[in-house]
């Protein structure tokens, strides 16, 4: 594929994004800011629990030697990489949040295993980060909207394998009915991991999608109710006042319906 197709793949996938944006006139409302990654969201369990096997997981783990080395992208608590730890026996973790690195390094304790993190936005940090025999991340992609010099930057770094992990829809599709109920605000449907994979083919990666349901979708932490709908309430721009509106709605909803996966992965020549 030409540069110039390569660009006109790369520009649909930003623009798309972009038009995830919220309304000028909803976000000056807003009393507090939508976007939030709350670290309780992405902590791992402690080690005799497991964590549920995957397909990511398995593409991973298949091509892991024992002692084998992950390169974590994204990383926030860890999940990716802890999953396939053993075989992996060294992690490294790259996230933008040192709670989520600190919470990353607690479950590597907990596990015995040999752990490194880089706090920073990848590719910026990329340079200082060492290869890896396996490259993961996980629920990444749809928050980047440079999409082509982090896939590369994810490709140089691997030494066997690249997994990525996607939702089958923007993980904010999953409000997209109560911005209708709450605002008669219709959302997007694009990007989707179609273009994803069609962008890491254009760069030469043969870039394999598998899709499978994740059953523990929406069951991987188990929140108060209060809590549930405070998020759901500063997510949608809402005032406190809507709560017994907004808790009707969730109940409606039933958000932890299982959730299809895209799972985009190859190997590095």
């Amino acid at each position: 594929v030409s540069s110039s197709g390569i660009q006109a793949l790369a520009s649909q996938w930003a623009a798309d994004l972009d038009s995830w944006a919220l309304p000028q006139e909803i976000l000056d409302q807003a009393p507090e800011v939508p976007w939030q990654h709350p670290v309780a969201m992405f902590t791992v369990a402690p080690p005799h629990t497991p964590i549920p096997d995957s397909l990511s997981h398995q593409r991973a783990r298949e091509v892991l030697e024992p002692g084998g080395s992950v390169l974590d992208v994204g990383s926030g608590g860890g999940r990716a990489s802890m999953a396939i730890t053993p075989p992996a026996g060294t992690l490294t973790a790259v996230d933008h949040q040192q709670e989520m690195l600190d919470e990353f390094h607690k479950a590597a304790e907990a596990r015995g295993t040999i752990a490194h993190s880089y706090l920073g936005d990848w590719p910026h940090v990329a340079a200082l980060v060492p290869e890896a025999d396996v490259v993961v991340c996980h629920h990444v992609a749809y928050n980047v909207a440079d999409i082509v010099p982090f896939l590369q930057a994810l490709n140089a770094h691997a030494r066997k394998r690249v997994v990525m992990e996607v939702p089958m829809s923007h993980p904010m599709s999953n409000f997209n009915d109560l911005w209708k109920k709450f605002w008669n605000l219709d959302r997007p449907i694009l990007p989707t991991p179609y273009q994803l994979q069609d962008i890491c083919l254009a760069l030469g990666f043969g870039a394999v999608l598998d899709i499978w349901e994740d059953r523990t979708w929406g069951a991987r932490v188990d929140l108060p109710e209060e809590e549930r709908i405070r998020r759901a309430r500063v997510r949608l721009c809402l005032t406190q006042d809507r709560d017994a509106e907004l808790a009707a709605a969730l109940l409606a909803e039933k958000d932890a319906k299982p959730r299809s996966i895209a799972t985009i992965w190859w190997d590095v020549k």
